[in-house]
């Protein structure tokens, strides 16, 4: 989903003022010995874990208790999970008894961010406390296809606030009623947003996985901030039935995971036609139920990669320096770089009037429709939203304002106005945009860095915000893969690769081939944040 604005200009720009993309005391440093205890398979993929239930060594409940363990001592640090499932042990136990493995998730516990429906005793609420005991009857399709795979739901992902959308100002990871997530590299430092609670929870060993969701930036962006790779998906090729609606032309719902081979094992599982989300039917004959077939350790020997400088560089040098050095990686792994290769209107994207219009109508459509069919005592429109976080401003808008949903709800356009608009970012974007560089230069894929080091947590101003890659596959609904790239001062860089329409099986490539020529990431220390820079 999409992020606020840093400020109150009324633009398009990556943090749009339309944006649906209490702080925690800076800990003691726990040190290896405090953030490594207790059983030593935090940093385990998802096949290794399978290989030791295999071999009779682990079990879901095993490991859904680890898990659950870590969360109780180290997310106080952390705060990335807003809740835990009350039943995840009994799912766990369930698992196990069920016998035979449903697949390499079998056993696995999984966060999902706290947009995606879930028919337990667990809340779905955008972090706001006016959708507190709000308990659907059915799961959301990712839900359902996670435990349909064995895996074990172990609770749900802070988040920013209605995905970012709350208000003007970047407050990334806080939300009412998780609080502030951090940063597990520097606790002091931002986990960016919106799926913030996922990335850090991943990157602190808190779950196997994590799922996100994305409008522009919401998964690749805390993926880079938190050291993790991050899967934004083409828009339909995962079902969006049962999470919480942004701006369903660019929404995508995908994973977040330590390592590219965990990523692509859990978007094998989410992938397929959803028949609560008519974007799915364009996905026939473009999934794949197993992506980590084509995960080549020699994946970049002779493919064609673009780097658009223009825009997605010189916003951060410290950004563009790691970049440098991923680029560096890519040719001596045999690629081709084609250097620069920018996009054609990527100064229009970053700029569009158009894009406002698509968000404000979209926004308060699918809000205004998701409210008034959620079950449950709470606020069923946008105006009942606004006016209950007003009656309780003391709880919902201490640190961060409701401008932005504000302006969603006072801004007012027609259904042809909409189309037009619509038409227009995708023009731009797609026919003129990314696919215009990659049949110009014969391209595989684009790369540019994610986004800069990830800023200090400002809840009375807000955090800063530099630049970002995220805009142009957002606007297209195409797809973004964000892998770790290295780190300045301690604090992670991603780089993104990105393509055309359902070119997840080429950026898969791509992506573990420099994962496996790159080797940079490293697990967090927690330590208490005092460098900066």
């Amino acid at each position: 989903m999409t992020e606020g604005q840093r400020t109150g200009r009324m633009t398009a720009t990556r943090r749009s003022v339309l944006g649906f993309g209490t702080a925690v005391a800076a800990a003691p440093w726990l040190g290896k010995a405090g953030a490594n205890a207790a059983g030593g398979w935090e940093e385990l993929g998802a096949a290794e874990l399978r290989r030791l239930m295999d071999e009779g060594r682990l079990n879901a409940e095993r490991l859904t208790r680890f898990f659950l363990e870590r969360i109780e001592r180290i997310d106080p640090l952390v705060k990335a999970v807003i809740e835990v499932n009350p039943d995840a042990l009994k799912e766990a136990r369930r698992v196990d008894a069920g016998g035979r493995s449903r697949g390499p998730l079998h056993g696995m516990p999984v966060l999902v961010k706290d947009l995606v429906e879930t028919a337990d005793r667990m809340h779905t609420t955008a972090g706001s406390f006016a959708l507190e005991g709000l308990r659907p009857a059915r799961d959301a399709t990712v839900a359902a296809r996670l435990r349909a795979a064995g895996a074990v739901l172990l609770g749900k992902a802070n988040l920013s606030e209605w995905a970012g959308g709350m208000s003007i100002t970047h407050h990334a990871g806080w939300s009412a009623r998780g609080g502030q997530t951090r940063n597990p590299y520097k606790l002091d430092r931002s986990p960016n947003e919106s799926s913030s609670g996922s990335a850090a929870a991943v990157a602190a060993g808190l779950c196997v996985a994590a799922i996100g969701t994305e409008t522009n930036g919401s998964i690749i962006d805390p993926s880079s901030a938190n050291c993790v790779v991050g899967i934004k998906p083409t828009v339909g090729l995962v079902g969006r039935g049962g999470v919480i609606p942004g701006v369903p032309s660019q929404d995508s719902v995908g994973p977040i995971a330590r390592t590219v081979r965990d990523a692509a094992t859990v978007l094998g599982t989410l992938v397929g036609v959803d028949d609560r989300d008519p974007a799915t039917q364009a996905s026939r004959g473009h999934f794949h139920a197993d992506y980590t077939r084509f995960l080549d350790p020699d994946g970049l020997r002779g493919a064609r990669i673009g780097v658009p400088r223009t825009v997605y560089f010189g916003y951060d040098h410290h950004a563009d320096e790691i970049a440098e050095q991923a680029i560096a990686t890519l040719r001596k792994a045999g690629a081709t770089v084609v250097d620069p290769a920018d996009i054609p209107t990527a100064e229009k994207l970053e700029d569009l009037p158009t894009s406002v219009v698509v968000q404000a109508y979209e926004i308060k459509r699918g809000l205004n429709a998701y409210l008034a069919a959620a079950p449950g005592d709470h606020p069923r429109s946008l105006a009942e939203l606004i006016a209950f976080n007003s009656a309780h401003a003391d709880r919902e808008l201490r640190y961060v304002q409701q401008d932005g949903l504000e302006a969603v709800q006072k801004l007012n356009y027609s259904e042809r106005e909409y189309r037009d608009a619509l038409a227009t970012n995708h023009r731009l974007s797609q026919a003129e945009g990314i696919d215009a560089v990659l049949r110009e230069h014969r391209l595989d894929a684009l790369v540019m860095p994610t986004t800069g080091p990830p800023a200090k947590i400002d809840l009375i101003r807000g955090d800063s915000y530099g630049g970002g890659a995220s805009t142009p596959a957002a606007l297209a609904g195409y797809p973004a893969i964000s892998v770790p790239a290295g780190f300045a001062f301690g604090l992670p860089v991603g780089l993104t690769f990105m393509g055309t329409a359902w070119s997840e099986p080429t950026l898969l490539r791509l992506a573990y081939a420099y994962e496996r020529a790159g080797r940079v990431r490293r697990p967090p220390t927690y330590r208490r944040a005092d460098i900066g820079f």
